[in-house]
C-alpha cells in the first residue's frame, strides 16, 4: 500500500498544508483555517481524516485544525508544552501516532521557530494489512520524509523572533539545533514538507526551489553547513518586519479559532459607499493595479487580488477597522473574503462590484492615477518630464528594510509601506512619484498618498529596471 502526500498550497501567505494518505485514511499537517479545502481533497483521493497534527502554535494565519478535527471527529495533535485549554491530543519528543498499519508519525521536537514546535517523520511500510508480514508482525517501517513547519526549510529556516526580540537569540541557537538533529536522525533521501518558505514572513530568508531532500539541505541550508556562531549572526543580521497582524495569529490559535464563515457581506450602493469614503473608512479595490490606475473611485486603496492582499491589508489597517471590499465580480469579493479570514479578519462591513462609474454616485468621484517607468522617472530627474506629468520633488521607496539596504536610488526617501500612515511628515512636501519591487506596493502607498491629499506619480514598473534605465544607485 503506497502513501501519498498531496500540498495544498496558499500561495497568497507563503504556505503549505498537507495531507498524507494511504489511499484509506489520512493525517492533515498544519491545515489553513478555510478546510472545504481540505475535506474537498480529500474527498477526491477516497480517504478519511483521521488525525491532524500541528507543527506549532502559528503567527502568520489561524489554523484550520480544530475545526477540522471538530468536523471529522480525527484526533488533534498539538504540541503538550503548548496546553492549549480545548480537546486536544498532546505531543512530545518521541512521541509515535498510529494513523494507519502503513502510515504513521514519528514526533521530534525542533524548537527554534517557537519553543515548543514539533516535526513529524512520515513512516510508512508498503505492506497491506491483513497479510502475513503485516507492519507490527514482521514488516519494515521506512521514512517517507518529515513535515518541518517552521524549522528546516528549503535553503532556509523559520525566523526566530515572532515570539519577541529578546528571545531570538535563543531561538536561533536552538533552530541550529534542531536542523542537526533532522539531519542526524533521518536518511538522505526523506523528502523536507516545511509549512513555511513559500514567500511567508515566517521564513528567516527567502526559501530556494520547490521541493527538496535532506541531502540537497545538507548541501545548500546555511543551519547544515555553518558553525552554531556563525549561523545565529547571519540569521539575525536578515531579519526585516514582518506583519503587524501575526501579533494576534497565535493568541487566536491558543485559544482555539472560531469557526471560519464565509457568507457574503452585505451589498452596499453607490450613496453608501460615498459616505463610507467621506468617513475615511477603509475602501479597498481589488482590481488589478492596471485598472485601477486607468479609473478608481477617490479615496478607495488599491490592494489586487492578483498579489498578497491579505498580508498587506493585515498589515495596514488597524484591527476592528470597518472594512469595505470592491470587486469586479460577487467572485472577486468572495475570493477577498476567504483570504481575510486567514488572518483573522472575520467582518467585511459591505462589499459592491462593478467597474467605478457605475459605483459612483457623482461622476466627479471617478479618478486616476499617474504613472511611468522607471525609464520615465531618470528622464524626469535630468528635466525632461514626460508630458501631463508633474517634475518629481520626491523619490520615494516604500520597499522594507532589507531591500532598501541592499540597493537603492542615490537620494530617494525610504518609508517602508507598513510605516507609510505613521510617517507621512517625513515625505517632504510637493510631487511625490513612488515605486516599491514591482508596482504591487507602490500602487497600494501611491491610493494611500493620493487619498491624503498627495500629488503622486506612480513608478509602475519592476526595480530591477533601475539601474538600467540610468539612475544612479546606492547600497
Amino acid at each position: 500500500m503506497s502513501v501519498d502526500v498531496h500540498v495544498i498550497a496558499t500561495s497568497s501567505l507563503g504556505d503549505r498544508s498537507y495531507l498524507a494518505t494511504d489511499g484509506q485514511v489520512a493525517v492533515v499537517v498544519d491545515p489553513q483555517r478555510d478546510v472545504d479545502r481540505v475535506l474537498a481533497l480529500a474527498g477526491r483521493v477516497g480517504a478519511r481524516i483521521t488525525h491532524v497534527v500541528e507543527t506549532h502554535v502559528h503567527n502568520d494565519y489561524v489554523s484550520g485544525g480544530l475545526e477540522l478535527a471538530r468536523l471529522t471527529g480525527a484526533h488533534y495533535g498539538v504540541a503538550a508544552a503548548d496546553q492549549v485549554p480545548f480537546q486536544h491530543l498532546p505531543l512530545a519528543d518521541g512521541d509515535v501516532v498510529e494513523v494507519s498499519p502503513a502510515l504513521r508519525l514519528r514526533v521530534l521536537a525542533t524548537p527554534g521557530h517557537t519553543f515548543h514546535h514539533l516535526s513529524y517523520a512520515l513512516e510508512s511500510t508498503g505492506v497491506v494489512e491483513g497479510t502475513a508480514d503485516a507492519a507490527g508482525a514482521g514488516g519494515a517501517w521506512g521514512v517517507e520524509g518529515v513535515f518541518t513547519g517552521g524549522s528546516l526549510l528549503f535553503g532556509t529556516t523559520g525566523r526566530t523572533d515572532l515570539l519577541g526580540a529578546e528571545h531570538a537569540d535563543t531561538l536561533a541557537r536552538r533552530q541550529h539545533a534542531s536542523a542537526r538533529k533532522l539531519s542526524d536522525l533521518l536518511p538522505g533521501g526523506a523528502r523536507i514538507w516545511p509549512t513555511h518558505g513559500f514567500g511567508s514572513f515566517c521564513s528567516a530568508t527567502q526559501a530556494s526551489g520547490d521541493d527538496s531532500t535532506l541531502t540537497r539541505e545538507r548541501q545548500i541550508n546555511p543551519a547544515l553547513r555553518l558553525a552554531e556562531d556563525d549561523f545565529v549572526t547571519q540569521t539575525l543580521a536578515g531579519l526585516d518586519a514582518y506583519p503587524a497582524y501575526y501579533a494576534h495569529m497565535g493568541a487566536i490559535n491558543l485559544r482555539g479559532p472560531a469557526p471560519v464563515d464565509l457568507r457574503r457581506p452585505a451589498l452596499i450602493g453607490p450613496d453608501e459607499l460615498r459616505e463610507r469614503l467621506r468617513a475615511g473608512e477603509w475602501v479597498v479595490d481589488l482590481r488589478h493595479r492596471t485598472a485601477y490606475v486607468e479609473a478608481h473611485l477617490a479615496g478607495t486603496i488599491s490592494l489586487g487580488l492578483d498579489g498578497p492582499m491579505a498580508t498587506w491589508l493585515g498589515w495596514l489597517i488597524d484591527r476592528g477597522a470597518p472594512l469595505t471590499l470592491i470587486g469586479a465580480t460577487p467572485e472577486d469579493v468572495a475570493a477577498a473574503q476567504r483570504e481575510l479570514v486567514r488572518i483573522g479578519i472575520d467582518q467585511v462591513a459591505g462589499a459592491a462590484t462593478g467597474e467605478p462609474a457605475r459605483l459612483a454616485a457623482d461622476p466627479a468621484q471617478v479618478s486616476s492615477l499617474p504613472t511611468a517607468t522607471f525609464a520615465g522617472l531618470a528622464a524626469a530627474l535630468t528635466g525632461d518630464v514626460p508630458a501631463g506629468l508633474p517634475a518629481p520633488d520626491v523619490v520615494l521607496d516604500v520597499r522594507l528594510g532589507n531591500e532598501w539596504t541592499d540597493s537603492h536610488i542615490d537620494g530617494a526617501v525610504h518609508v517602508p509601506l507598513p510605516e507609510l500612515a505613521a510617517r507621512a511628515g517625513d515625505i517632504p512636501a510637493g510631487a511625490v512619484w513612488v515605486h516599491c519591487g514591482s508596482g504591487y506596493r507602490a500602487t497600494a502607498a501611491a491610493s494611500l498618498l493620493a487619498r491624503a491629499g498627495r500629488e503622486v506619480v506612480l513608478v509602475n514598473d519592476a526595480f530591477a529596471h533601475a539601474a538600467s534605465a540610468g539612475l544612479p544607485m546606492a547600497a
